[in-house]
C-alpha cells in the first residue's frame, strides 16, 4: 500500500514577504504622508505576527536605486517584547529603514533624473529578493510555511523593468507563490495587476488611505488556506499591455519576434535580442486585444 503523500505546507503558518515602496520622489509629492502610511503598515505587520506564534514576516525596502532587507522576524527572537514603549518590530524596522534611505539617497546623488519626473522604484529587484528568500525557506525543512508576497506600491510602473518583472512573475507562478498587490497611487498598476492575476493573488486599490490598516487587515492578512472560504475582492479588469524592448514604452500594437518573443513598437529588419530576421506580419502585442478578437 503506497504511503500517503506529505502535504507541501504547514497550513497554520504563514511566511509574508512585504515589499515596501520608499521612493522619496513619490512621497514628497503624494498627499498622504509617508509617516502615516508607515505607521499603519507597522500595525498590520504586528497583527500578522500576533495571529500565529510561528508566522514569519520579511520586509524589503524598494528604493529608486537599490533594494534591501530591513526586517526579518526569524532573526528577532523576541519580536513581542518591548524596547522602552515601542515594540522591537517597530524599533528594529525603523532603524534599518533609516539606514537604507540614507544609502539609497547617496546612490541617488550620482543618478541623473529628468526634472519634474518621478523615477520608478525597483520593483523587479524587490520581487527577485523576495523569491530568493522564499526559495531558501523551501529548503529549510519538509513543511515550510505558506509563502506569499505583498507589494505595497505607489509609484507608477517603469516600462524599462518590464522584462525583469515578468520574469519574476512567472518564477512566482512556477513556485506557486501568490503575489498580492496593494496599490495606493492615483492610477492602477498594470504590472501589479498582471502579477496578481497570473499568480492567483489579490490586487486591491484602497479607496481611502485613512483606513489603510483596515483594508490591509481584512484583505491581505488572510492566510492562503482561509481564502477559499471568504469573498475577497477581485480585479474588475487587468491591463495586459506590454512594453516594447526598443523604447521601453507601453504599447497596444507592435511587432513580436517569433523566436524569442521580444516586442518592438517599430518594424526592424533583425531582432536586437536574438538576431533573427523579422517577417512583414504585424502582430498584436496586447494579450487583452487578442482575447477580445478571439
Amino acid at each position: 500500500m503506497p504511503s500517503a503523500s506529505s502535504k507541501l505546507y504547514a497550513d497554520d503558518v504563514s511566511l509574508l514577504v512585504v515589499t515596501l515602496d520608499t521612493n522619496p520622489f513619490f512621497w514628497s509629492t503624494f498627499p498622504f504622508p509617508f509617516a502615516e502610511f508607515l505607521s499603519q503598515v507597522l500595525a498590520f505587520l504586528n497583527s500578522i505576527l500576533l495571529l500565529g506564534q510561528l508566522n514569519q514576516v520579511i520586509v524589503i525596502a524598494t528604493g529608486c536605486n537599490s533594494c534591501g532587507y530591513i526586517y526579518d522576524s526569524t532573526s528577532d527572537k523576541n519580536h513581542g517584547s518591548t524596547t522602552g514603549t515601542m515594540p522591537a518590530l517597530y524599533s528594529n524596522l525603523l532603524h534599518n529603514l533609516d539606514e537604507f534611505l540614507a544609502r539609497d539617497r547617496q546612490l541617488d546623488a550620482d543618478a541623473a533624473h529628468a526634472p519634474g519626473t518621478v523615477p520608478s522604484s525597483l520593483l523587479s529587484g524587490s520581487l527577485s529578493m523576495a523569491l530568493c528568500y522564499i526559495q531558501r525557506a523551501f529548503r529549510s525543512g519538509p513543511m515550510p510555511p505558506q509563502p506569499r508576497i505583498l507589494c505595497l506600491r505607489g509609484v507608477a510602473d517603469g516600462p524599462e523593468q518590464y522584462v525583469a518583472i515578468m520574469n519574476a512573475i512567472f518564477s512566482a507562478q512556477h513556485s506557486t507563490v501568490p503575489i498580492d498587490s496593494c496599490y495606493i497611487g492615483s492610477n492602477n498598476s498594470a504590472f501589479l495587476q498582471q502579477a496578481s492575476y497570473i499568480t492567483g493573488g489579490i490586487y486591491y486599490k484602497p479607496p481611502q488611505l485613512d483606513g489603510l490598516y483596515q483594508y490591509l487587515s481584512t484583505v491581505f492578512a488572510t492566510d492562503l488556506y482561509s481564502r477559499a472560504f471568504l469573498r475577497l475582492p477581485k480585479s474588475v479588469g487587468v491591463d495586459f499591455r506590454a512594453s516594447c524592448f526598443c523604447h521601453k514604452q507601453t504599447i497596444d500594437m507592435g511587432y513580436v519576434c517569433s523566436v524569442c518573443l521580444s516586442i518592438f513598437c517599430e518594424h526592424h529588419d533583425k531582432c536586437s535580442t536574438c538576431g533573427s530576421v523579422f517577417g512583414q506580419a504585424q502582430l498584436d502585442a496586447s494579450a487583452a486585444d487578442r482575447q477580445r478578437k478571439a
